[in-house]
């Protein structure tokens, strides 16, 4: 849907009122300070009920005067200063660009706001907490990093964009999915994956068409982009999503990223996670029916870490039919990659292994 001024007046509004919520503290003549969610792990919970990672009620306040906490208080401030001569004007900018221009000295000091990237990006995230805008609402982008393709006509920014003409390397995602109108949407459903040569492969095959779906890929992790899209793609035009990913600990955590949200941006789940995609990947009962077995990768120790760690996850450690899939692959200590399926020749998964998991309709929840 485009950005209506009321959206954009909203948003000046909020950060208007950060500051000016400062400024009577100033006038007070009291030590100024913001109060900030705390995102550490102890603040994360589980909710049953929205099946979703979410935030919890603790927070910290972060003071001008004081030592600890006023070079991070000063960045966040820069940010939002930033953010609303951004929304003021309609721009965006990346979020290499942010750090470029907060990169100055305070003056009468040597004292720069800011040293590094991993600073602003940083003071972004604590913007969104402090403000509960995304990054992407702040106006703040980060690089394009994924593919889409399928019977689809959008709207950007006054452009009109065919998914299903976009020749051999897709539409690029933007970091802002936001504010796109869809105007015609045949695809059926929606399958994600996480490898852009998965990708690469299913679109020369032209499987979007032959199934009727949407297919989108990133480079391992999904972006915020992309999984804003995915949100929209299911609960706007009600478009099933299917999650595609390898036979091992990180493909499940990219799945369980995309649905129940991550503990980094617990406080963004409501606008990212979607509770409703399914897993249709490879699972073991894959490796046996597909005999991939001669393509098993051994497990190093960073895999079975991350397997075992993934196994506690609360929202997964109730649910029967993935404890089981997880026992399986701590008995096998190993993964196994879709690219195997190429072995079989370099259309097998278009031509054998999506349609029968759709037919069988083979997918974890």
């Amino acid at each position: 849907m485009a950005e209506t001024s009321k959206n954009r007046k909203d948003r000046i509004d909020t950060l208007t009122n950060l500051g000016n919520n400062l400024y009577k503290q100033i006038s007070k003549g009291e030590n100024p300070y913001i109060t900030v969610p705390i995102r550490g792990l102890s603040n994360v919970k589980y909710s049953e009920e929205k099946r979703i990672l979410t935030l919890g009620s603790g927070v910290s306040r972060r003071y001008f005067l004081n030592v600890g906490h006023v070079r991070k208080f000063v960045q966040t401030v820069a940010v939002a200063s930033l953010s609303k001569n951004l929304i003021d004007s309609d721009k965006h900018t990346s979020l290499r660009d942010v750090f470029y221009q907060l990169r100055r000295t305070i003056p009468g000091t040597k004292i720069d706001v800011v040293d590094d990237q991993t600073e602003t990006d940083k003071a972004i995230e604590d913007l969104e907490l402090v403000t509960d805008l995304t990054r992407e609402q702040l106006h703040i982008t980060a690089n394009r990093a994924g593919a889409v393709a399928g019977d689809v006509v959008i709207e950007d920014r006054g452009d009109t964009i065919d998914w299903s003409k976009m020749g051999s390397g897709g539409w690029a995602i933007p970091s802002t999915t936001e504010d796109i109108d869809f105007k015609s949407v045949k695809a059926k459903f929606v399958i994600y994956m996480e490898k852009q040569a998965i990708w690469d492969r299913l679109n020369e095959d032209k499987t979007w068409k032959k199934l009727n779906c949407v297919i989108i890929a990133s480079q391992g992790q999904a972006t915020r982009g992309i999984r804003r899209l995915l949100q929209r793609l299911y609960y706007e035009q009600k478009l099933p999503v299917y999650v595609l990913t390898d036979f091992d600990p990180w493909g499940f955590y990219i799945y369980s990223a995309i649905k129940f949200g991550s503990i980094a941006l617990a406080h963004a789940s409501e606008k990212l996670a979607l509770p409703e995609a399914k897993f249709m990947g490879l699972l073991a009962e894959d490796i046996e029916q597909y005999d991939l077995k001669r393509h098993l990768i051994k497990f190093k120790d960073v895999d079975a870490n991350r397997l075992k760690q993934i196994k506690g996850y609360d929202w997964f450690k109730d649910n029967k039919a993935w404890m089981e899939e997880f026992n399986r692959m701590e008995k096998l200590g190993a993964k196994v990659e879709l690219n195997a399926f190429t072995a079989k020749g370099l259309s097998f998964m278009s031509e054998h292994y999506l349609p029968d998991k759709l037919k069988e309709k083979d997918f974890l929840d």
